[in-house]
């Protein structure tokens, strides 16, 4: 298969083998359904950007098969508030226990807390081309299309805790002190929200055998008979909800991370729920493995509040750049992004898989756009000078990304002139490296037109000696460089450093070196 999304070129055997894996096992459908979600709890990030992904290539496959094909992500914000990440005010602790869909935007902004990481992601996905039907399950919950399966398994809640009960070792029920009578009997699949409250904090203490329950508000005491046919105020847990969807949805395809793979897991819960409750056949899953970064330190998470989302990627990352990176793995490899040094390397192999466009290299974006303060016109001027004839599409790309790698996440990698001479280097200086840094001095001040050529040679000619051999030339001339770095931005290393000594303010130099 040859992808026509730019930057995968290779087949992706993988994703080939899962769309005739789910032909073969449904031949003949009219239209497929490829599936993924996420719980708006906190920043949907990186790592929920691959369950995207996964389902994304296998609708791409099932499309080179000729077949129609859907990719629905849906919301899941009518799950409950469970904690306060990182990044919510404290006070939100109030909400725990409402849906994510009825509780404030933290910053005021927007429709509720849900819709501030719901927004961002599909902002992301438009920017990246990725197709999306969304599906909103408050909104979903509350129309009623629910309704009748939740009753179903309001009806067959016994049957469905002695699924759960078989998942679970008699370790795990010791540990719980769980007894299993009890626990069958006391069982119910739904959790319900408070009228009084709008929290989940209640408890079912009579169903009628249809559609009609009583429950407990445990914060107020109240008891409340609903029919919930009428009142859309109960929600399936995970694993009841997720088989629900399959069936509604007539989902054939759907990734999940390790959580949700493991033996005895929610897919295998879930599966059997599925097949026994609802008479539905499962859809084919497949796990995909971490996705890491690298530059930011510990393991990322939403909920925590300390994410990297697909839209925070995009600031440094150009979005064929971005999908090649997940594209090239099949999901059972793990892989990293990068926000340090690594990410050169990223654009490096990713051009040298594109030779089509001559496109600036981010490490170059990043060096000549610090040289010139990120003024697009003198960068011109600069790779014409050096001979260097980059796409222009690709310096205006990648000349912002550069600038965001470096300011927002490499802050320490910033060149800045210094505002005063670096007395404490100056100190320790011999005479004779003195006197040459006087002669550039002299030169800058003299020529203060030069050109980046002119600088060059200047630059390489004043530690030249007629006693040097080359080797010991090139060791004087990295010394020297080393001496106007230290004077000028108290670094050992810079920039390639006749076209830094052109591109920044002249006067401020001459004062720098003005020993």
């Amino acid at each position: 298969m040859v992808s026509k999304e730019k930057g995968l070129k290779n087949e992706v055997s993988w994703a080939m083998v899962v769309a005739e894996q789910i032909i073969s096992t449904h031949p003949d459908t009219r239209l497929y359904t490829v599936a993924a979600g996420i719980s708006p709890s906190g920043v949907v990030h990186f790592g929920n950007f691959r369950d995207v992904v996964t389902s994304h290539l296998v609708r791409e496959a099932l499309k080179k098969k000729g077949k129609n094909v859907r990719m629905i992500f849906s919301w899941d914000n009518f799950d409950r508030f469970r904690k306060v990440p990182l990044g919510v005010p404290e006070s939100f602790v109030e909400y725990i226990g409402k849906p994510l869909s009825k509780i404030p935007d933290p910053l005021g902004k927007l429709a509720s807390y849900a819709e501030r990481f719901q927004k961002p992601f599909v902002e992301a996905m438009e920017r990246l081309g990725i197709e999306i039907q969304y599906h909103d399950q408050t909104a979903l919950y509350e129309s009623g299309v629910y309704d009748e399966i939740i009753i179903q398994a309001l009806k067959e809640r016994h049957k469905i805790a002695d699924i759960l009960l078989s998942f679970m070792s008699n370790k795990a029920k010791g540990e719980k002190g769980l007894d299993a009578v009890a626990y069958r009997e006391n069982y119910y699949p739904i959790s319900v929200y408070s009228r009084f409250t709008e929290k989940d904090m209640t408890k079912i203490i009579n169903y009628d055998g249809g559609s009609q329950i009583t429950y407990l508000c445990l914060e107020t005491n109240k008891e409340d008979t609903v029919d919930l046919t009428k009142k859309h105020i109960a929600k399936l847990a995970w694993k009841i909800d997720w088989p629900m969807r399959w069936k509604h949805e007539q989902v054939h395809f759907e990734p999940g991370g390790h959580d949700h793979a493991s033996p005895g897991g929610s897919y295998d819960v879930s599966s059997k729920v599925s097949k026994e409750i609802f008479g539905y056949t499962s859809p084919l899953f497949v796990e995909y493995k971490f996705v890491g970064i690298q530059g930011l330190g510990a393991k990322m998470s939403g909920s925590k509040g300390n994410a990297i989302s697909p839209l925070e990627l995009l600031d440094i990352y150009e979005p064929d750049l971005l999908k090649w990176l997940y594209f090239r793995k099949s999901p059972d490899q793990s892989f990293e992004l990068a926000f340090n040094t690594e990410i050169y390397r990223q654009y490096d192999e990713y051009d040298e898989k594109h030779p089509e466009e001559n496109a600036i290299p981010f490490r170059q974006a990043v060096g000549f756009g610090q040289v010139v303060q990120w003024q697009e016109d003198k960068l011109q001027t600069i790779l014409k000078a050096l001979g260097l004839n980059y796409s222009l599409g690709s310096i205006t790309r990648r000349f912002p990304l550069a600038k965001n790698w470096l300011v927002k996440y490499n802050p320490e990698e910033v060149i800045i002139l210094n505002k005063s001479e670096n007395k404490e280097y100056l100190s320790n200086m011999t005479d004779t490296q003195k006197e040459q840094i006087r002669r550039l001095h002299i030169e800058l001040k003299k020529n203060k037109e030069a050109t980046i050529k002119e600088l060059e040679v200047l630059v390489y000619d004043i530690p030249k000696s007629p006693n040097l051999n080359e080797e010991e030339l090139k060791k004087e001339q990295r010394a020297f460089f080393k001496d106007v770095y230290n004077l000028l931005i108290s670094k050992d290393a810079g920039p390639r450093l006749s076209t830094f000594l052109w591109a920044i303010d002249r006067e401020q130099v001459i004062n720098l070196l003005n020993l």
